[in-house]
């Protein structure tokens, strides 16, 4: 079990991490993500029932992401429609993508297809022989993985670019009157953030062991349950450390959601109430910040 919230963590972490530079960094309610995390698995299916390999298809599945933020932010930017209809509206197109990327197939079965989560498990018995569980396996190839992703996303964010885009989600006119194009930067960022849902769906699927359309009903919701929780446990300014709480509130999140599916049925939940748990959690996580700023502020006021 133990394995598995890892797993299912750090996976999630990859796309949460793409919520957080929509979401937090521009300021921009982005539903696509719904929709690019099974576009992601569905273009690795596609990609292995052809022969290709996992690699091949990870890329092609984070371009495939690209290219579905980039339709999100020509809607939003050219179009001058509210970013979350922008976002609903690409979602929506993805469903039939999706469908039809698999070849009018809702799901695809990896069984008898060799795949990346299947050879670093056989790597680990045949280096570990005696472990029982090989799935720590993969969880050590996620987290090299993860902190590689979250070192270079790091860097980025220290760049121009990536420190005007952090000026554009909190004063955007900052950022039109030093003539830089806002919609440009945007449009960069919600490509970004969407490939990384989609990479995140192509990992996912390959645990899962097998590719479906509806793996995404709720993804954006869970991201952000994730992006709250880690807001609430650690609270600080440095990117390093936003980028890391990220990742740990996509872990403790993952871990609630396990724990609720196993031994949820002593307290009468079933799987049907996992959405209901995802809601509470959020609801709960905004009355705390609330009560805190709120005791923030009026601690200062009688402090001074």
């Amino acid at each position: 079990m133990i394995s598995g919230i890892f797993i299912e963590g750090l996976i999630y972490g990859i796309m949460v991490l793409g919520v957080f530079g929509t979401f937090r960094v521009l300021n921009f309610c982005d539903m696509t993500v719904d929709g690019s995390f099974p576009m992601g698995a569905c273009i690795l299916a596609a990609c292995l029932a052809k022969g290709l390999p996992v690699y091949t298809g990870m890329i092609l599945a984070f371009t495939g992401g690209l290219a579905a933020g980039l339709v999100t932010g020509l809607i939003y930017s050219k179009l001058h429609i509210p970013d979350l209809l922008a976002g609903i509206l690409t979602m929506t197109m993805l469903y039939s993508i999706n469908i039809r990327i698999m070849h009018n197939s809702s799901i695809y079965s990896y069984l008898g297809t060799r795949t990346l989560y299947d050879s670093i498990l056989e790597k680990t018995k045949a280096i570990f022989p005696s472990l029982v569980n090989t799935d720590w396996g993969f969880v050590a190839f996620l987290v090299i993985f993860v902190l590689v992703l979250k070192f270079a996303i790091d860097l980025f964010y220290h760049t121009d670019m990536g420190l005007t885009m952090g000026a554009l989600g909190s004063n955007p006119q900052l950022i039109i009157s030093q003539g830089v194009n806002p919609d440009l930067l945007r449009i960069i960022g919600i490509c970004f953030g969407n490939g990384m849902a989609a990479l995140a769906g192509a990992l996912f699927s390959m645990y899962a062991g097998s590719a479906d359309v509806s793996i995404g009903t709720g993804t954006i919701v869970s991201g952000l349950a994730s992006l709250m929780l880690g807001e609430f446990v650690i609270r600080s300014n440095k990117i390093e450390l936003q980028t890391f709480r990220v990742l740990l509130g996509s872990c403790i999140y993952r871990a609630l959601i396990i724990l609720a599916r196993r031994y949820g049925r002593f307290i009468g939940l079933t799987a049907n109430d996992l959405k209901l748990i995802t809601g509470i959690l959020i609801i709960l996580c905004l009355i705390f910040s609330k009560l805190k700023i709120y005791k923030k502020r009026t601690g200062g006021a009688k402090n001074d």
